[in-house]
């Protein structure tokens, strides 16, 4: 129990941790499960592990008896894959650049080919373990990209790749892993082509496929027509992914992972009501499992599989994977793209190993050598080396090979926008056209779908909940302007994600407690409009829809001009255009504004004739 116990708690401070100082949750994991486990044999009286994942029946030490660690990753690496299935969209496969496309197909391949290759002529290995190694070290995976993305400001068109790379590759590499292990399996771990081999290696594609897509529709079709309860949601999905796994096992041995990962992609490309619910709860439920998973699998590495990597062979096969194969597979797809060399370079250099490829090389490790098959006692550390490896690599110096080759971002000009109401949507659109990136974030889905047919960026989500952190897209936003009908979600969005994305400036609306106030009494910063509420604004768009530019003289004219739009109900004044283009909120301090030639006012709302104008000012 106090073993268990210490597990959870150990992963989840690890996961913290992560958190904290911004690197992928993997590293700290592995290395505590190696603290504890293979490397704490160095200090204990008896030489044994503080622990010990297998259980010795005759020493009474350890967790798990028999095969029961293998059920137990079996399972939770289901899990996992099926929540990483449920992400992979086929319109995002559809709508990424060329670049995208062939790094996760012609760039695996490299990677896939040359990796087993290197593995058999370097480590002298079979050349099934050695293309099970590859296959496995294809994956790249979002949870170790995000904080490198999170903590280093790149440009856009990296960012773009890194972050589409490491959310469709991987299931695609864990795809690719699951074929070349069942098919190992099937041939008994010769590889050989043999007529039995290919047809029980058929057997269980066909099976996957089958009772995945099934399950998958079945599932689809009962949530579809409210047939599961709302409370019952989550663990009737749960459920579901664990009965496919182990009845898919039971019809073809071994097919249980293809199965889940079908699963998952065929429910990720279905209009699955409440989806959004059943990601959120398979994502804890990956955080725990995984928790638990890299303590227990890195604890059980025996010290005399560490010793192994202590060989300068597994020193040539990281230098080969890291500065032949990625460079190559990122140069060939990367052709006659839009990418500089330096950008191909940088991408070249980023592309650390995640979690599906620690938790399947161990998994794979333990059933293979447990078979009896040669060799198959190297893969759980050789593919932990390339994934501590690069990660330490790619954490510790993503930042300084990024501002040597010059690919961090200029600027952090985007502006996220929370709320998708009518006035932030036209608003949104204007700056988008002024080239400005922008993205709204609403909880209401109709309005989100209405921002996206206006072209915008838009994502559904809420800032009580969501952890915006994660969304790729908001990399170089610099500006928050909070626009919903609710002060206090105004308010909050402000305070908790200033920092993130407000650096540059957070701007709210006023409430209407604020609006009957003298604007000398309001707060110098953090106001969107100083002469508007939401519902001022929304009355103004239902009727106009149009911005509108006056070229600015002088400061005393911008202030009376300012003033007298405040009493007009048809026109807010909303920004200033700078002589160099650049568009910023109107600051509270009119004597701010730096006069040049050039200098604009930007209105909405009905159009001002210059007779008009200068009557009213």
């Amino acid at each position: 129990m106090t073993e268990l116990a210490g597990i959870i708690i150990l992963g989840i401070l690890a996961q913290w941790l992560a958190w904290r100082i911004k690197v992928p949750a993997i590293l700290p994991l592995i290395l505590i499960g190696l603290l504890v486990g293979p490397i704490s044999t160095l200090w204990t009286d008896d030489g044994k592990k503080l622990l010990e994942p297998l259980f010795d029946p005759v020493t009474k030490d350890g967790i798990f008896p028999g095969q029961y660690l293998f059920y137990f990753v079996s399972l939770a690496i289901g899990v996992i894959l099926f929540e990483g299935g449920l992400t992979l969209k086929r319109k995002e496969i559809q709508g990424v650049g060329p670049t995208i496309v062939r790094l996760i197909t012609v760039g695996s391949l490299i990677t896939f080919i040359g990796g087993g290759f290197a593995a058999y002529y370097i480590m002298g290995l079979s050349w099934s373990i050695s293309f099970l190694f590859s296959a496995l070290i294809i994956v790249t995976g979002p949870t170790v990209i995000a904080p490198i993305l999170q903590n280093v400001p790149l440009n856009r068109n990296v960012s773009t790749v890194l972050k589409w790379e490491g959310i469709l590759i991987d299931p695609i590499g864990a795809l690719a892993a699951v074929l070349v292990f069942e098919f190992i399996v099937s041939s008994q771990g010769t590889f050989d082509f043999t007529s039995h081999a290919l047809q029980e290696f058929f057997r269980i594609i066909f099976i996957g496929l089958a009772l995945g897509s099934i399950t998958a529709y079945g599932l689809y079709q009962c949530i579809k027509r409210d047939w599961i309860p709302h409370y019952l949601l989550n663990v009737f999905t749960l459920a579901s992914v664990l009965g496919v796994f182990v009845f898919s096992d039971a019809l073809a041995h071994e097919s249980g992972l293809l199965s889940v990962v079908i699963m998952g992609m065929v429910m990720g490309n279905l209009d699955v009501p409440r989806i959004k619910e059943i990601l959120n709860f398979k994502e804890s439920l990956s955080v725990l499992l995984i928790s638990m998973l890299f303590i227990l699998l890195a604890a059980n590495i025996d010290m005399v599989d560490l010793l192994i990597l202590l060989e300068w062979r597994c020193l040539a096969l990281f230098g080969i994977v890291i500065l032949v194969l990625r460079p190559l597979g990122v140069f060939w797809s990367s052709r006659n793209s839009e990418l500089s060399i330096k950008e191909k370079a940088f991408i070249s250099w980023v592309g650390p190993r995640g979690i599906v490829a620690a938790g399947i090389a161990s998994l794979f490790g333990i059933k293979l050598t447990a078979d009896g098959i040669p060799y198959a006692n190297y893969i759980t550390p050789l593919v932990f080396m390339i994934v501590m490896g690069t990660v330490l690599l790619n954490a510790t110096t993503a930042r300084f090979v990024a501002k040597l080759l010059r690919v961090i971002q200029k600027t952090s000009d985007g502006i996220l926008i929370i709320g998708a109401n009518k006035a932030a949507r036209i608003i949104g659109k204007y700056l988008k056209d002024q080239n400005r990136h922008v993205v709204i974030l609403d909880s209401n889905e109709g309005s989100i779908n209405k921002a996206k047919s206006l072209g915008l960026e838009a994502v559904h989500g809420n800032v009580y909940t969501d952890d915006l952190e994660d969304y790729f897209d908001m990399l170089d936003v610099g500006y928050i302007l909070s626009m919903t009908s609710n002060a206090e979600v105004n308010e909050h969005s402000i305070q908790k994600y200033k920092k993130l994305f407000g650096e540059k400036g957070a701007f709210r609306l006023l409430s209407p407690e604020e609006l009957v106030k003298n604007k000398s009494n309001l707060p110098t910063e953090g106001i969107f409009s100083y002469t508007d509420d939401y519902l001022n604004l929304n009355e103004v768009t239902r009727e106009f829809e149009t911005f509108y530019e006056v070229p600015i003289s002088s400061k005393e004219y911008l202030a009376n001009l300012v003033h007298t739009f405040s009493k007009s109900p048809k026109r807010i004044p909303l920004f200033i255009r700078y002589p160099d283009g650049f568009i910023d909120v109107i600051p509270h301090d009119l004597n701010k504004v730096e006069v040049k030639e050039g200098l604009q006012l930007i209105y909405l709302g009905e159009k001002m004739n210059e007779t008009l104008s200068t009557e009213e000012i």
